[in-house]
């Protein structure tokens, strides 16, 4: 089925809305720590992590942009009811997490979504295991790397700084979170503006706008990366303070080590073409953060509710997007 110009446009708006909602929805997991410690204002802070989401595609190449456009589902079954389907299962679910202040993942609710809407049209055999298996795989090993990571930096820092006042640390570590920050924010537009990236290039292969073997468009990525850096921008503050004052409280140190665990997690990720939860990773790194000083200083309830969230993203997504796959085709 040939798909018009227009309903291609209206598709392609529609995708940037999303990854607009992504940087809004995904502010928190980029400035949760750094305005949590008081090191940097809140307006500051959004426009610090909008400027380093808008440049990601400076040092990274598009792996995950690949595994969101052609390893999920079956390319030869989209069409645009498809990524309809997928862009509404994955907003709709945004919307519901960002107004209750549920730091869900954004980048699961478009996997999701994917799947919801191809499964919809074509059946389970038309997923691409490897594709939806490694995603799979990431929510939980995302985490858990964050996780540990952030252990190992918090041990690392108190040998190195073991005889310095805890005036001196906190001096030090408020500029540094700076550096941890921008790091962070560089692999989040990394990683997230792929995805919205992957399902552009989905949708002009199904539309015959553009071949399966030839590059991904430059403008789609400038696109997706500016449409990221104002939902960025704009900032989602209902999860901000979940994430960084209900899980646990953060001092500057703890705040440089969970933005710098997750920020070499989103790098690894990034690079082997995973689309990995930056909620998911930034969550594990707080969490880690918080045991270090003490069990109990980890709000293990608010974790809990979060990881039930995470549970939920991908089926509800996919239930979503299958609904809206019916509707659309019913009457788009």
């Amino acid at each position: 089925m040939s798909i018009s110009f227009q309903i291609v446009v209206f598709l392609i708006l529609l995708a940037l809305a999303f990854d607009f909602l992504n940087g809004f929805h995904d502010a928190a997991n980029s400035i949760a720590t750094i305005v949590s410690t008081g090191a940097m204002s809140p307006h500051w802070a959004v426009a610090w992590a909008a400027f380093f989401n808008f440049i990601a595609f400076l040092v990274f190449g598009f792996a995950v942009a690949t595994t969101i456009g052609k390893g999920i589902v079956d390319p030869a079954i989209v069409d645009h009811y498809v990524v309809f389907g997928a862009l509404c299962g994955a907003i709709a679910w945004n919307l519901i997490t960002w107004y209750y202040g549920i730091p869900s993942s954004s980048s699961h609710a478009l996997v999701g979504g994917i799947i919801g809407a191809g499964v919809a049209k074509a059946g389970v055999s038309k997923l691409v295991a490897s594709g939806v298996l490694k995603t799979a795989a990431a929510i939980v090993v995302s985490p858990l790397f964050g996780f540990a990571l952030a252990i190992a930096l918090m041990i690392a820092v108190s040998w190195i700084f073991a005889r310095s006042t805890p005036r001196r640390v906190d001096r030090w570590f408020r500029r540094l979170q700076f550096v941890s920050a921008a790091l962070y924010s560089l692999g989040h537009g990394g990683n997230d503006a792929q995805k919205t990236m992957g399902i552009i290039w989905m949708l002009l292969i199904a539309s015959g706008l553009s071949a399966a073997n030839e590059p991904l468009p430059f403008w789609v990525v400038l696109a997706c990366q500016a449409a990221m850096g104002l939902g960025t921008l704009f900032g989602g503050w209902r999860i901000v303070k979940t994430m960084g004052m209900r899980i646990t409280k953060l001092k500057p140190v703890g705040g440089f080590c969970a933005s710098a665990s997750g920020a070499m997690t989103l790098f690894l990720a990034t690079s082997l073409g995973i689309p990995v939860s930056t909620t998911h990773t930034i969550t594990g790194s707080i969490i880690g953060v918080g045991s270090t000083q003490n069990l109990s200083a980890v709000r293990w309830g608010v974790a809990g509710n979060i990881i039930w969230a995470w549970i939920f993203t991908i089926p509800g997504s996919a239930f979503i997007a299958g609904v809206a796959w019916l509707l659309g085709t019913a009457y788009f």
